[in-house]
């Protein structure tokens, strides 16, 4: 078994099928996504080369920068709340009363389709029947605002639902990697005094440290090619307040017929993601992992 493992053309053929899919499903996708930027399509007739045009016209953009900015917003947000995720997995790692319980009510969100969350939070959010309004007039608030139509506030009200459907996803992740840390350790400390927060800050987080690296890039990731609830919600709008990248991409390909620039929006976003993506990886990268 070990000559037949040993063999560089077995291994080059059980790894075939996976790197066949790859390519299939992913890298042919993103070089004809850039190919297509290339092009004046309408996504039915003939294409026409216009070279690097689109590309071009897109850097130049307002909307598409706004875009940008709104998906980075995201991203900042989704990053700092990280912080709430991990505090929260670190109470209930802690075997608190009900811990088990509140586990699972984390996780619930992560059942629901964004399709349904974000009906939800439309009836939350309604300024007549919505259940936020009710409560704050209820409370002495008058003439409290429109969440979805205001052009000042919409874009983080949509984070609200946003953080809190994936809150269950990092909490999971967080948990796990605390439960993983030897229980002698946490004793050790324990008998040497050490308080509950000195063990969580200086035992527990050190020892998680690649978990968080991890969840980070995670979390800034998904936020810039965040779609789906923000469309559902608002559509983009009112009048682009809420619009982030993917879902400026989107109208430009399928609502406005114009896939040559939708496509090249869409690769643009592929190479910001990327370039982010390796910038915060240097930037939390050890020493060790910087010189390998």
């Amino acid at each position: 078994m070990d000559k037949v493992m040993s063999n560089k053309w077995i291994i080059a053929l059980y790894v075939l099928p996976a790197l066949l899919l790859i390519a299939v499903f992913i890298f042919v996708p993103l070089v004809l996504t850039g190919y297509y930027g290339l092009m004046d399509w309408d996504g039915i007739g003939a294409m026409t080369f216009i070279g690097l045009e689109n590309y071009v016209n897109a850097l130049q953009d307002s909307k598409f920068w706004d875009s940008a900015w709104h998906s980075f917003l995201l991203a900042i947000f989704s990053t700092m709340s990280l912080i709430i995720y991990l505090a929260i997995s670190l109470i209930l790692a802690s075997k608190v009363k009900g811990s088990d319980l509140l586990r699972k009510i984390y996780l619930i969100p992560m059942l629901l389709s964004s399709v349904a969350i974000a009906q939800l939070w439309i009836k939350i959010y309604n300024p007549v029947s919505g259940m936020l309004n009710h409560i704050l007039i209820a409370i002495g608030i008058e003439n409290p605002p429109a969440w979805l139509a205001d052009t000042s506030i919409v874009l983080y009200v949509i984070f609200i639902p946003i953080l809190w459907q994936y809150a269950g996803f990092y909490i999971l992740i967080y948990y796990a990697a605390l439960k993983n840390i030897p229980e002698s350790i946490i004793e050790a400390a324990r008998i040497d005094g050490a308080s509950p927060f000195q063990i969580a800050y200086k035992i527990k987080l050190p020892l998680i440290t690649g978990v968080v690296k991890v969840t980070i890039v995670l979390a800034i990731v998904g936020s810039l090619k965040y779609f789906d609830l923000i469309y559902v919600m608002t559509g983009g709008g009112p009048n682009g307040a809420s619009e982030v990248m993917a879902s400026y991409m989107y109208k430009l390909a399928f609502d406005g017929n114009n896939f040559g620039y939708g496509s090249a929006i869409g690769f643009l976003l592929l190479l910001i993601t990327l370039v982010v993506t390796y910038i915060v990886r240097r930037l939390t990268a050890t020493k060790e992992e910087i010189q390998y």
